[in-house]
């Protein structure tokens, strides 16, 4: 029962953040690109093409289009793709219905760089949020999907072939280069605002700790932090002694802490610190990568003595 709770209440966690990241991408979009009249990438940008060239509705455009999207690649992307990605559609299309309405000028007057420069950075981190959140925000990442799954190139490179393609596309409506400028400096943007939180997300820290006090030191690591410990045996070479190391790894917010316990029993200690972009396995991160059954058992059979 407690494991079934502790499921429900990450699930409950990783919506109500996957809602609050579509809040924060919708609003950066509504507020400061929609009304300087940007083209973005993504179905979103697509949604907003067909809303300056023929006035249709933003959120109901954005919502059909990633459900045709959606039933030609269902076979493809795989049910849990698909929920998550009905999910994310639903909560984006909600939110733009609400919001585009809402701002009929930019809320930085006269100021388009500005405003893309903000848009972007508020789009981004939405969508770090969201992904941090194993959730979906739908849109070109479909296509990118299917066309990986039929061919050599690769998910990213697919996304800015395509996104690059809807931006580059609002030269038919607007005939002025400075929009496709600023949809390319919105998407680059955006791509490191992302990438900045998800990254921050999995920034963990590795610690290796040269004490005569380690089963201390790794006693109250273990007790305190929470986090294990590894022994591993050395030798100084300057002194030519044994010497033991911990090795220990805990979230970066985590370090602060680590220190505290091994300042209060070695003063002493010899530390390094060093930063992880990731950690993964248990008390971390999963590791995230799709592989078929098939080929995972390949690689067990080709590993096997």
């Amino acid at each position: 029962m407690g494991k079934i709770d502790k499921n429900v209440l990450t699930q409950v966690k990783d919506y109500t953040m996957i809602t609050v990241g579509l809040l924060c991408y919708c609003f950066g979009y509504s507020a400061f690109l929609l009304p300087e009249k940007i083209v973005t990438g993504g179905v979103t940008g697509l949604a907003s093409l067909l809303y300056f060239g023929f006035g249709w509705n933003i959120a109901i455009t954005y919502y059909v289009i990633n459900a045709i999207l959606l039933a030609i690649a269902f076979r493809t992307v795989g049910k849990q793709f698909v929920i998550r990605t009905v999910i994310g559609a639903t909560i984006a299309t909600l939110l733009l219905g609400i919001m585009v309405p809402l701002f009929k000028a930019p809320i930085v007057a006269q100021q388009p760089f500005m405003n893309v420069i903000i848009g972007a950075v508020l789009c981004g981190m939405g969508l770090g949020i969201v992904f941090t959140h194993n959730g979906s925000s739908a849109g070109t990442d479909i296509i990118a999907a299917m066309v990986t799954k039929h061919s050599n190139i690769s998910f990213g490179r697919t996304m800015i072939y395509v996104d690059m393609l809807i931006i580059s596309s609002s030269y038919l409506i607007f005939h002025t280069l400075d929009k496709i400028v600023y949809g390319l400096i919105f998407m680059f943007i955006c791509s490191i605002a992302a990438d900045m939180v998800i990254d921050s997300n999995r920034q963990s820290v590795q610690f290796m700790i040269f004490s005569k006090k380690w089963k201390e030191i790794a006693n109250a690591i273990t007790r305190e932090a929470h986090r294990g410990c590894t022994v591993l045996h050395g030798t100084g070479w300057y002194t030519q002694s044994d010497a033991t190391i911990l090795l220990v790894m805990c979230r970066n917010y985590e370090s602060m802490h680590i220190f505290r316990i091994i300042k209060a029993i070695d003063e002493d200690a010899f530390v390094s610190q060093a930063k992880i972009k990731g950690v993964y396995g248990e008390g971390f991160d999963h590791v995230k990568v799709n592989i078929k059954k098939e080929e995972a058992e390949e690689i067990v059979h080709d590993a096997m003595p």
